[in-house]
């Protein structure tokens, strides 16, 4: 077992993407990141034998995996089965945070939207650089950021309005740089991060909050709150959403940032970093050729 802070309850989690499997996942995220990912993998000229999709709970990435004709056989491995049905790949039930795979046992790794969820993300990230081949290539996405920070100060100020106090309603996300740190520590060599921040508008706060119930992203905080949320509170923070962040239509936005994660098992092939002072020109000699022409400034 992890010795790292337990944040997030994940035996509450995996209740609530079972339930948000019953309900009929709403996947409209996914469905862009699954996209995202075959136009990622594309970019990349070579082949992938073997690959693990871990902790995705949708059978949109297996599938993109195995259309893009780069990718051999694929393994979704999650900690419940896929929410929605796939005939891509065979499946395990497997914790992202106690990988169950045999060092370098695939070519490629991919996971998408779930390692915001885990306690020991350095761990998990390291454990995903085991499983890799040499030269193998690492490619996730996660929440981060801003994601979600209309809602939170929502309910922070309904909750010290109406309350008297505050309670962790939404995770916090890794910031971008973080992420790019986490991946060196981890032993992944080359690595690459970068965000794209997509805007969700909906009519309320409410409809917002049915989505996230249907994605199996309620609160799984484990300092959460363990009472019912007051109806007063919840009906004061939908109020305060729409005050604060209400755009010109009436329409509330929702942020989710979604960090994109890259690195490579480390190899010999691979370009390296010149050693400090091997340079063969002084910066100042190589930058003579930019500066201005002093008879055109002001022209």
């Amino acid at each position: 077992m992890t010795n790292a802070p337990q944040i997030f309850d994940r035996r509450q989690q995996r209740l609530r993407l079972t339930r948000a499997g019953r309900l009929g996942y709403a996947d409209f995220l996914l469905t862009r990141v699954c996209d995202e990912l075959a136009e990622r993998i594309a970019a990349v000229k070579r082949s992938f034998p073997r690959a693990l999709d871990l902790g995705t709970p949708h059978g949109g990435a297996a599938a993109a995996l195995l259309a893009s004709g780069q990718v051999g056989h694929v393994l979704h491995a999650a900690p419940v089965r896929p929410l929605l049905p796939t005939a891509a790949g065979a499946t395990v039930v497997a914790d992202e945070e106690l990988i169950p795979f045999a060092p370098k046992s695939f070519d490629l790794v991919v996971s998408l939207l779930a390692l915001q969820g885990v306690n020991d993300l350095p761990g998990s990230l390291a454990q995903i650089r085991r499983c890799l081949v040499d030269d193998g290539l690492f490619v996730g996405c996660l929440f981060g950021g801003s994601t979600l920070n209309e809602l939170r100060t929502a309910f922070a100020a309904a909750e010290a309005e109406v309350e008297g106090g505050v309670s962790p309603r939404v995770a916090p996300f890794a910031d971008l740089r973080d992420l790019g740190g986490l991946l060196q520590r981890a032993g992944l060599a080359l690595p690459v991060t970068d965000v794209d921040t997509l805007t969700v508008r909906y009519d309320n706060a409410f409809a917002l909050m049915r989505d996230l119930r249907a994605m199996g992203l309620t609160n799984t905080l484990v300092e959460r709150r363990r009472t019912p949320l007051r109806r007063a509170t919840l009906i004061r923070a939908a109020a305060i959403y729409a005050e604060r962040f209400a755009m010109a239509d009436g329409r509330i936005p929702a942020t989710f940032d979604i960090v994109w994660l890259s690195g490579w098992a480390p190899h010999e092939s691979q370009r390296k970093p010149l050693r400090p002072g091997s340079a063969k020109m002084r910066l100042a000699d190589a930058l003579k050729g930019f500066a201005p022409d002093r008879k055109d400034e002001g022209a």
